[in-house]
């Protein structure tokens, strides 16, 4: 077999090795070589491949697949800017821990820096985004038993990097591929033995595992509150064991992994500043990446307050620069006064009977109600993925906190880049029932997500919109405030005035619009793929958001 061909097959057989079950392709010439043997890996029921038509849109169902299943999951591009299109994905994957492999497709040497078409400087692309990046070299005939070493150790390398397997830091992993004519085989498929042969057994090309756990925290003071951000599900759920086991209250984001375990509207509490000043904490242990609330950013930056953060990586987020220690997660010791978590469920409990109160008044189905609602309504063992605007705020401030659902949300940089894309990756991996709960203006940034090729698989997902018109989030802050009434729409109101139902239809997905609680009930109920459209209002739901503030203020001063 040609060069090009070698490399692609030992490749893709190597990344099967390796435990990837899902990759997917964005289709160009200089790729095809890899491209083609992936495709045969799926006739042989080895992998699945997804195809999609841009490369961005490819990066997010990419990064989605691998948040939900925790798998690396290799995304390919052909040479020139297709590669620029993954860096918003490798940038959210960087920063939320998720294993992502790009592999891209370039130019040999010889074509670098002479204008050859489609050629850009791919080598340190992504920077310091990537945990590993190899300008892989370029294969050659005569050299098949040391270049299948080589390759075979490369991608079984990556792969471990890339699942922090020995780090404890999984993140994404860069394999830029610099590949010579002839790019088609010119032969037929086969095993691949002799000089291309790997392991035995379909064993990977090299193996491994971390090493031992560093030592824990001291439990240290009785007053403490856990505060789990997003963070990997696994250290989300110890971290809610051992709150459990000590008694200590929980504020955990939606998608921390530890939200079942948290009190209800943990950042409404922490907002009202006389119950703040009575039941502060002594030390606040941090889990995660805590960055949706501010009173939350304000509690941890407070000097009064004794700030451990639990790192279960090289990396860690110190949001207030006010970290006093950091470790892992302190084995169960003797529990604290159970008055101590009491007292903030009891508050919890309080604040929700008042902000149900305004919620349930409203006659209209507002975004704010719509969060609560869904959470409510989804069925045990479904997946809800968050956009990264006002819904996951609405959910972590509103939502009652469940088990039984997996929540997940690109919150390592925040951005709503791709969320379509990962809502449809996350909910292929997931298997079963899926909502994502998402913006307008974060629907409209990633239509192309929706475009579901022939022969692709479908996914089983509810996407329910919130349609207020453009950017409502900046109703809700600064820039929505009266004196900024003259600029406000154009700059930061941003209306698109399309029918979103109109457009989701377009690109082949069924669409209903929404007005009421039953409606919303029933629509969701009938699986996906579809889209529910729920028309709100920018400056209402601004209201409305001081009304829930004020009505759980008054719960708590009345205590």
């Amino acid at each position: 077999m040609n060069p090009s061909t070698a490399l692609a097959r030992v490749l893709v057989d190597e990344l099967v090795r390796g435990g990837v079950i899902d990759v997917v392709v964005a289709p160009g010439s200089r790729s095809a070589p890899v491209a083609l043997a992936l495709l045969e890996a799926e006739r042989a029921a080895r992998l699945t491949l997804h195809v999609r038509i841009d490369e961005r849109t490819a990066a997010f169902l990419a990064l989605g697949l691998a948040r939900a299943s925790g798998r690396p999951v290799p995304v390919l591009t052909t040479s020139g800017t297709a590669t620029a299109h993954l860096h918003a994905a490798v940038l959210e994957a960087d920063a939320a821990g998720v294993p992502l492999l790009a592999l891209t497709a370039d130019r040999p040497p010889e074509l670098r820096d002479t204008g050859a078409n489609q050629t850009i400087t791919q080598p340190g692309l992504y920077g310091g985004a990537v945990r590993a990046a190899v300008d892989v070299g370029v294969p050659e005939a005569g050299r098949e038993a040391a270049q299948n070493r080589y390759w075979r150790s490369l991608v079984a390398k990556a792969l471990l990097v890339a699942r922090g397997a020995l780090s404890g830091d999984p993140g994404p992993v860069h394999l830029n591929l610099p590949l010579r004519e002839p790019l088609l085989p010119d032969d037929d498929a086969g095993e691949l033995d002799g000089p291309w042969a790997g392991r035995p057994g379909g064993a990977p090309w090299t193996d491994g595992a971390a090493s031992a756990a560093p030592p824990p925290l001291d439990l240290g003071p009785a007053r403490t509150l856990v505060v789990v951000g997003d963070a990997p599900a696994g250290l989300g759920r110890a971290a809610a064991e051992l709150a459990r086991a000590q008694r200590w209250p929980v504020v955990a984001e939606p998608s921390s992994g530890a939200w079942a375990a948290s009190v209800r509207g943990g950042a409404l509490l922490l907002g009202v500043p006389g119950w703040l000043a009575a039941h502060r904490p002594d030390r606040v242990l941090v889990v995660g990446r805590p960055t949706l609330a501010r009173p939350v950013a304000a509690l941890l930056a407070d000097p009064g307050v004794r700030v451990e953060t639990v790192a279960a990586a090289p990396r860690w987020a110190d949001a207030g620069r006010s970290t006093a220690w950091v470790g892992a997660l302190p084995a169960p010791g003797p529990p604290a006064d159970p008055a101590w978590r009491a007292v903030w469920c009891g508050a919890a409990a309080r604040v929700g009977t008042a902000v149900d109160g305004v919620l349930d008044a409203a006659e209209a189905l507002t975004a704010a109600r719509l969060a609560r609602d869904l959470v409510a309504g989804l069925p045990d063992g479904a997946l809800l993925v968050l956009g990264s605007s006002t819904p996951v705020r609405d959910v972590d401030r509103l939502a009652v906190p469940r088990g039984g659902v997996t929540v997940l949300a690109n919150r390592g940089v925040a951005g709503i880049d791709g969320t379509v894309s990962t809502a449809v990756g996350a909910a292929l991996a997931h298997g079963g029932p899926a909502v994502a709960l998402l913006g307008d203006l974060t629907f409209l940034h990633d239509l192309q997500g929706l475009l579901v090729g022939e022969g692709e698989p479908r996914p089983d997902l509810t996407l329910v919109v919130p349609d207020n018109g453009g950017g409502g989030i900046f109703a809700q802050l600064e820039p929505g405030q009266p004196r900024y009434e003259a600029d406000y729409r154009r700059v930061f109101g941003t209306p698109h005035g399309r029918d979103l139902v109109a457009v989701a239809e377009s690109l082949g997905w069924p669409a209903v619009r929404v007005a009421d609680p039953a409606g919303l009930a029933g629509e969701v109920g009938r699986g996906g793929p579809r889209v529910l459209v729920v028309r709100t209002d920018q400056r209402a739901e601004a209201e409305l958001a001081v009304a829930l503030r004020t009505a759980a203020a008054e719960a708590l001063g009345a205590s």
